[in-house]
């Protein structure tokens, strides 16, 4: 039985705020990621979720854990779904790179598998260990449906892994995943169905504009 997923990015943080690239770090919700996980837990209270997993990281678990309240459960810990090591990257804007090695940044854009920041994850370790994560959560709620909140980056690298997309094409084929929005996918063993990419839990008000975090 095919299981669907609901895939979450974490609230706000202040690094992603600011278009920092936050990875292993540690950092937390702001006021308005504090928010966005209520409004979430709104929202799955209302969708009919069977169940919560989250990143072991703090701020994926600060934001699941409303939702998981809502519904009468504790999420389940997925150590695999913790954020991608950005190494040089971590901590750091685009802009405060390119200034330091406007070529790395350059390869980056590029290619993000061959042009991966010295010292980080590879975009295709993290894609293995995400997807079948994904795949093992699946298969042990068929017919169910899960929100599973965890990271932006390592998200998109596990859509592309599971959707047959090259994993270092990940910034083109999805720009971005919005804090607190879902991505729902339908997983049956091998097979994988994108039904929705990047849907709101709360709508953005009017004349508002969208974080930009990388």
């Amino acid at each position: 039985m095919e299981a669907r997923l609901l895939l979450v990015r974490h609230g706000e943080t202040r690094w992603h705020a600011e278009n920092r690239y936050a990875g292993v770090s540690d950092v937390p919700l702001t006021a308005k990621g504090l928010a966005q996980a209520e409004d979430l837990a709104d929202w799955a209270r209302l969708r009919g979720v069977d169940a919560v997993a989250s990143s072991p990281v703090s701020r994926a678990l600060l934001t699941a854990r409303p939702a998981a309240r809502a519904l009468g459960t504790e999420p389940e810990v997925v150590e695999a779904l913790r954020e991608v090591d950005f190494g040089w990257g971590e901590g750091r804007t685009i802009a405060e790179m390119a200034a330091e090695d406007a070529g790395a940044v350059r390869r980056f854009r590029e290619d993000a598998e061959t042009g991966a920041f010295p010292g980080s994850e590879p975009p295709s370790a993290a894609a293995a260990r995400a997807s079948q994560a994904l795949r093992a959560l699946a298969g042990r709620h068929p017919g169910a449906t899960v929100l599973v909140v965890a990271h932006n980056t390592l998200l998109r690298m596990a859509l592309c892994a599971m959707l047959g997309i090259p994993v270092g094409r990940y910034r083109l084929v999805f720009p971005r995943l919005d804090n607190a929005a879902v991505t729902e996918i339908e997983v049956s063993g091998d097979r994988t169905a994108l039904r929705s990419l990047n849907v709101p839990t709360r709508p953005a008000p009017a004349g508002g504009t969208r974080n930009l975090a990388v």
